[in-house]
């Protein structure tokens, strides 16, 4: 069974961190140059929050707020729910359905490790599909796909 230790093992290297000091342009110009949709708010070696391009939208275009004069604090998300590496996919997903979310923060003990995303969670469920799907209704929808069916 998979486990949150092992999506942060196959993660790389977290290069998407800003400053909560930074200016929300200097955020925009970050997310567009490792093209994410969030950058991991860091002072120091404390983890602050998320900086996504949702809170971009949210709170600074919908608030009138002006991203050249606007800090990265100002508009992150502090809030999102923490799970443990020993924590399951499983868990992981039925976490994000039911608080409605698209990140996760990974802690070991008091120390955050990362950030578990929806697509992190994808990549799991499709790398182990033979768990999840049901063959014979792959090859059924495929077979009506290839006689001129449709796929619904």
């Amino acid at each position: 069974m998979r486990r949150v230790k092992d999506i942060i093992a196959s993660k790389s290297k977290i290069l998407n961190s800003i400053s909560p000091d930074a200016l929300v342009i200097d955020g925009l110009q970050l997310l567009n140059s490792v093209n994410l949709s969030y950058l991991i708010v860091m002072e120091g070696d404390r983890f602050k929050g998320i900086f996504s391009e949702r809170d971009y939208t949210r709170n600074v275009i919908l608030k009138g707020r002006s991203s050249k004069e606007t800090l990265v604090d100002q508009v992150m998300t502090t809030d999102y729910p923490m799970v443990a590496l020993t924590d399951t996919v499983e868990y992981c997903m039925n976490l994000m359905n039911v608080q409605k979310t698209r990140y996760l923060l990974a802690f070991d003990g008091q120390d955050f490790v990362g950030v578990i995303t929806i697509h992190d969670l994808l990549r799991q469920v499709i790398a182990n599909k033979e768990e999840v799907f049901d063959d014979s209704l792959t090859s059924k929808l495929l077979d009506n796909a290839e006689g001129g069916g449709r796929i619904y």
